[in-house]
């Protein structure tokens, strides 16, 4: 006997007919004798439902209010699913996130989990009952009510599978797997069987919305196997799990994109020390997450810098920029929010030559400018023109030969 984990997103449980077959799936697993948690996340459009009504009381919402709106929606889905369960004839039990005590730091809107006292739910399954946990919330030191950020219903999964130790954590949601690229926009993706943590937090950070960025880190500090399968059929899915030698001959795994974030240029910044930690300090104190830096060659005693910030947050950072202009011996602020970020990952780059220049020349060949450059071991990423993405996708994925069962290259 196994235990379980299994998170069940938006789409799944997005009406009463998909959530009694939730409960369908979910009591097969425990009919075979396994230990049972379910995790589920508000039904479709309910979160962003919820975010238009807050926004229709004021513009910009007060952060603690909103938590208060927004963990809502998940407490309606714990118990609409613990209702079909027991009209299966299984006990099942709901519990919100400061039932769970899911405790969280006190940043709301995205919170990170400082730790999980799951005592109720060992409780609840040493009688027989199938827990279902509220996804996306928690709650603070100072019972403040807190959630997770888009996608935290993955990490409320993963992170419930560390605390019990559970055999896997499957995520269920509306494909039924990793795949090598996008199939809405490449139709001969292919889907993966394995991949490794580095590569999916990678593909994740990068764009791709299988998982949240933060519910794979957590999966690869805890080690906790987690199995992406589709709640639409019983097809197996891609298992993310610890590196290996032979997933080092595949040159590139994926490739993911990212609408969601603009660029942000500095003109003319004074080339003097401390100016880089001033400017994005204060960035950092509005808990703004800068992704992409370039910084060019120093003219005349002042630079150009330039940086990414998710969209959301691109109105408030050109104003916190705006405000310390003077003090950074800067001329202007120009703002970009029509870009895209394309990238290509694989832990087989770090023993692989020649990656980036591949993915250089197939841009280059479809006449796409490159606006910032990005790289780690594992993956290049390139900021372009958001017109393009779809093209650029496509090419690299047919450059990469992702189409075919395996790529594996000793040069490239």
């Amino acid at each position: 006997m196994a235990l379980i984990v299994q998170k069940y997103g938006g789409t799944s449980v997005g009406d009463v007919d998909r959530i009694k077959n939730v409960a369908r799936r979910v009591t097969l697993a425990r009919a075979a004798g396994h230990d049972v948690i379910v995790v589920v996340s508000a039904m479709a459009g309910e979160t962003d439902r919820l975010i238009g009504l807050a926004q229709k009381m004021a513009e910009r919402p007060d952060e603690r209010e909103l938590d208060v709106i927004l963990a809502t929606g998940e407490q309606v889905s714990i118990g609409l699913l613990s209702l079909a369960i027991q009209g299966l004839g299984y006990r099942a039990r709901s519990f919100t996130g400061s039932q769970v005590r899911i405790q969280t730091d006190d940043v709301h809107t995205k919170a990170r989990i400082v730790s999980i006292d799951a005592d109720r739910v060992r409780q609840a399954l040493a009688e027989g009952e199938i827990a279902i946990v509220a996804g996306f919330q928690g709650v603070s030191a100072e019972d403040e009510i807190t959630t997770l950020g888009r996608g935290g219903s993955d990490l409320t999964a993963v992170a419930m599978a560390a605390a019990l130790a559970a055999d896997v954590c499957e995520i269920y949601t509306d494909v039924d797997g990793v795949y090598t690229a996008d199939p809405n926009i490449v139709p001969e993706a292919r889907k993966l069987d394995r991949i490794s943590y580095d590569e999916m937090l990678e593909l994740a950070s990068l764009g791709a919305k299988v998982l949240q960025t933060r519910s794979v880190e957590y999966a690869k500090n805890y080690l906790v196997p987690v199995h992406v399968r589709s709640s639409f059929n019983d097809n197996p899915g891609t298992m993310v799990v610890k590196e290996d030698t032979t997933m080092e001959k595949v040159v590139v795994s994926g490739i993911a994109y990212n609408k969601q974030e603009a660029k942000i240029t500095i003109t003319r910044v004074a080339d003097r020390p401390s100016i880089a930690a001033t400017l994005f300090g204060r960035v950092a104190e509005a808990n703004i997450v800068v992704d992409m830096i370039v910084q060019n060659i120093s003219q005349d005693g002042s630079t150009d810098i330039s940086f990414t910030v998710p969209k959301t947050d691109y109105a408030r950072t050109q104003e916190i920029v705006r405000v310390i202009l003077k003090e950074i011996g800067a001329d202007k602020v120009i703002g970009d929010d029509k870009i895209a970020k394309v990238s290509i990952v694989g832990v087989g780059m770090r023993t692989h030559s020649g990656v980036a220049a591949k993915m250089f020349e197939t841009l280059g060949r479809e006449k796409i400018n490159i606006l910032m450059i990005s790289t780690s071991e594992i993956k290049v990423s390139c900021v372009i023109e958001a017109k393009y993405t779809e093209l650029a996708v496509r090419v690299l994925h047919e450059a990469f030969g992702l189409a075919r069962e395996a790529v594996v290259e000793d040069t490239v």
